[in-house]
């Protein structure tokens, strides 16, 4: 398993239904990583075993994994599979597999589970919609997600907890600094188990705005959605 204490931020590119062979050669031939920082490529399934990582500075992650080990299940990709094609990290509970595909906490927990027996560390995303941020019931489901998602297994060394504010993902909205590094503080203090925790911020991260954010105190890194398809602006964001 990756020693996440070494690096002092992690940036991971998301790219979601996105890519195809010749841009991810491209994508490869360009990308300039940082000593000093952990990147992380996330691609869609079919490309997994085309990434590639250097076991220092650069890994491979998954965006999802299935919640089962192993059975009749048509389409699925388990934990073991993924360690099978050295994926050393995976998104788990991403917002919009939240609200596309209706992975609760419970699934969320699951699948994290999975991964860490496999040695594959989970991303574990969380979030409030804008209705709930309105309502100010920030606070109250990202406790509940946490309390509920992260499974007991979990610690600083072998997951890591991505804010991602449903309202500011893909619209350009974002949070103030303020509150991103507010919100980022009341993750660790939710419970002394996860105040060595790394949270990584995402939802609008992009080369304008990403070293404001990873310069916060409480913010470890950040999860970068439509941002990262350019090489060009992902390099910045992670020199």
């Amino acid at each position: 398993m990756v020693n996440l204490d070494k690096y002092s931020s992690i940036f991971i590119a998301n790219w979601k239904l996105n890519g195809n062979y010749s841009f991810l050669k491209d994508y490869y031939q360009k990308l300039n990583v940082n000593s000093d920082n952990c990147t992380i490529i996330c691609s869609p399934s079919i490309y997994l075993k085309s990434l590639k990582g250097n076991n220092e500075n650069l890994f491979c992650g998954a965006q999802d994994v299935s919640s089962y080990k192993e059975g009749a299940y048509t389409g699925e990709l388990s934990a073991s599979m993924l360690r099978d094609n050295n994926i050393d990290f995976c998104l788990v509970g991403h917002s919009e597999r939240r609200q596309y595909f209706a992975e609760t906490n419970n699934y969320v927990n699951i699948k994290s589970l999975n991964l860490i027996e496999e040695n594959i560390i989970p991303v574990i995303c969380i979030g409030e919609t804008l209705q709930q941020k309105e309502k100010k019931r920030t606070e109250e489901i990202l406790s509940t997600q946490i309390k509920e998602s992260i499974p007991n297994l979990a610690n600083h060394q072998n997951a890591l907890i991505a804010y991602e504010p449903v309202w500011a993902i893909g619209t350009g909205l974002t949070p103030t600094l303020d509150e991103i590094n507010q919100v980022h503080e009341l993750i660790k203090n939710f419970d002394t188990k996860f105040r060595n925790f790394k949270v990584l911020y995402g939802g609008s991260v992009k080369s304008s705005n990403s070293k404001e954010i990873n310069d916060l105190n409480h913010v470890d890194g950040c999860l970068i959605g439509g941002a990262s398809l350019n090489v060009d602006e992902f390099n910045i964001i992670i020199s």
